[in-house]
């Protein structure tokens, strides 16, 4: 598979290019000065594309490649694929599931608990050398708190799963009511915003969820609401989100994901009741390497004429 073209298209994980790169001819989209011209000279030679959560497989790039076989994400979310494209083209695309799920519900936890506990404030107060002068102010318990869960697929049962054992009440919104959970369902955003304390997002991106958080959703959370969101940050109206959070019309909340990363609002800066996180959803050194060795299974995958591991198309 040494002469098979593979097009990664920005810097994501050593241990990734290292193994494209032992098993393909890898190109790096993100060392040519010009994209253009990179693809001119080299569009007959590639024949799947390794993209991310920042640069994945849109149309323009997908029609400069007349010979792309496959698109293989390093990444659950698929909202960086134009999936209407390659289905037209009989592209094959594969994401990562599963593997990450662990470490996004735990995180998403970890954001709870650091809003409602304080603990980065509690750390700063250590740290400037003001537990001398007396103790921290009380925080806000977790566990007990009401959760409510937007999107219940496998990042969303994994969170409820947590939230549980915190003995927390838990209920969803979704398209489709879910068999046999046992958590409360509701079919509107607005009435499990007014039936929750802690708000999470967790569904994936698309035209229907872009900016599902919107003020009147905020304003049903209500200003003793908290909203953590580990999905994307297009499902944030950000700018009512920052409003609602210098107004005081919502208590605080856990980000990992915005609207324009690497950019993020700096009014968020200095709210002590935000607690702020780089996209570092999935990001351990264990489910790095699981995410890479799944991409290069479905490539090896393909070119071989086997079953990929996680089709998407």
């Amino acid at each position: 598979m040494e002469t098979i073209g593979v097009l990664m298209t920005c810097p994501m994980y050593t241990y990734l290019e290292q193994e494209l790169e032992s098993r393909f001819r890898l190109f790096k989209l993100w060392q040519s000065n010009s994209k253009g011209e990179f693809l001119r000279t080299n569009q007959d030679k590639i024949k799947a594309i390794v993209g991310n959560t920042k640069i994945g497989a849109d149309a323009e790039l997908i029609d400069a490649l007349p010979n792309l076989e496959i698109v293989a994400s390093y990444s659950v979310g698929l909202d960086k694929i134009d999936l209407r494209k390659c289905e037209e083209k009989g592209i094959r695309v594969t994401n990562t599931p599963d593997v990450l799920t662990d470490d996004v519900a735990d995180l998403a936890i970890g954001l709870i608990l650091g809003v409602l506990r304080r603990i980065c404030a509690c750390d700063g107060y250590v740290r400037r050398g003001k537990w001398r002068a007396g103790d921290f102010e009380l925080a806000t318990k977790f566990s007990g708190k009401s959760v409510g869960i937007v999107g219940l697929g496998r990042i969303g049962s994994a969170i409820a799963k947590r939230a549980d054992a915190f003995s927390c009440p838990v209920s969803y919104y979704s398209r489709t009511q879910k068999a046999h959970t046992g958590y409360k369902y509701f079919s509107n955003i607005l009435d499990l915003a007014k039936n929750c304390q802690i708000l999470v997002v967790a569904c994936a991106l698309t035209q229907e969820t872009r900016h599902i958080i919107n003020r009147e959703v905020v304003d049903a959370l209500g200003p003793e609401g908290i909203l953590i969101n580990i999905g994307r940050g297009a499902h944030v109206d950000e700018h009512e989100l920052v409003s609602a959070l210098l107004e005081g019309r919502l208590r605080g909340a856990g980000l990992d994901v915005y609207g324009n990363e690497p950019n993020v609002p700096e009014e968020l800066f200095s709210l002590h009741n935000v607690v702020l996180q780089p996209h570092v959803g999935s990001d351990t050194i264990e489910t790095s390497n699981a995410m890479a060795d799944l991409v290069i299974r479905n490539l090896e995958a393909h070119f071989s004429n086997k079953p990929l591991s996680t089709p998407v198309i």
